[in-house]
Parts: structure tokens; C-alpha cells; sequence
């Protein structure tokens, strides 16, 4: 006699907030704008930028910005249908 077993939904992965310069960070590398164009945006340097998305890259656990983005989409960390893609306020520290 063969029994099925169900398998057992994982847990939803806690995600520690982002920081309101992180999510903007994020969601410029959502859009594809490269670092240079970030650091004018965000009025920070190109290194500053490269930090940043090292520290997220690192946090994630992933190693390259095309495999952040997913791993972002993945967590529900963007709003659903919104382009340029923008952070759910729930998980930005104090949204």
C-alpha cells in the first residue's frame, strides 16, 4: 500500500526591512538604471551606489543585480503591476 504525502508549504521568508536609501536603490537597479545614473539621481557617488548594492547583493545572497531583482520579485518585495518597479512600503524601516 502506497500512501501520498502532501508536501508541506515552506514558511514565508522573513525579510529584514530596507532602508529608504536601500529601497531606492533597489528599484533603480529594478529599472535598470546603472550606477552612474543612480548616483545623480540619488545624489550620491558612483561608489557610494556600488555600496549599496553590494550590501544588498550580500543581504540577499545573490551575486549580480539581475539575480537581486528576482530574488526581490520572489519575496513580494515590489508592488505588484507597478512600473518602474517600486518597494512595498511595509518593507521599508518606518514606511
Amino acid at each position: 500500500m502506497t500512501t501520498t504525502h502532501a508536501a508541506k508549504p515552506l514558511p514565508p521568508r522573513k525579510v529584514p526591512p530596507l532602508t529608504v536609501r536601500d529601497a531606492g536603490i533597489l528599484e533603480g537597479v529594478a529599472s535598470g538604471a546603472s550606477s552612474v545614473q543612480l548616483a545623480a539621481s540619488l545624489y550620491l557617488s558612483r561608489q557610494g551606489v556600488e555600496y549599496h548594492i553590494g550590501r544588498l547583493l550580500r543581504r540577499f545572497r545573490v551575486s549580480n543585480r539581475t539575480a537581486l531583482v528576482g530574488r526581490a520579485y520572489s519575496l513580494g518585495i515590489f508592488e505588484s503591476g507597478s512600473w518602474p518597479p517600486k518597494v512595498r512600503r511595509e518593507f521599508v524601516a518606518g514606511g
